[in-house]
């Protein structure tokens, strides 16, 4: 369970809210977890926070730039995280939001039904 997650809740209602388009949303939902986090799930979550992000600044807030600059702060943090990491296939996630920023009627997904990730998963 990550440190910020009693249980899996928090994170069910993340990957929902991703799923759905709703990316600032997203990311205020993982942030108390992600303060509370260390190592790789901290990198986890700030991967994911930021893959939100990006999306919204391209698409909601108008401002492509700043969400290609996201994207990049992003693949950063995910770098250091394995490519199953909690039931998340790492890699082919930042391939969807990369494709999601050039057609914006992509929407990449975040696996439902996933455990909440653990330093296990590392």
């Amino acid at each position: 369970m990550l440190a910020g997650m009693t249980d899996t809740a928090t994170w069910d209602e993340a990957c929902r809210l991703f799923n759905t388009g709703e990316y600032w949303e997203c990311h205020e939902v993982l942030e108390p977890a992600w303060l509370a986090a260390n190592g790789t799930e901290r990198h986890f979550l700030a991967g994911i926070i930021l893959l939100a992000a990006a999306l919204f600044k391209a698409r909601g807030g108008g401002n492509p730039r700043g969400g290609r600059r996201n994207y990049a702060k992003a693949l950063r943090h995910l770098a250091v995280v394995p490519d199953g990491y909690a039931g998340v296939p790492v890699r082919d996630l930042e391939a969807e939001v990369h494709a999601a920023l050039r057609d914006a009627a992509r929407m990449p997904q975040l696996p439902l039904g996933r455990e909440a990730p653990t330093e296990e998963d590392a």
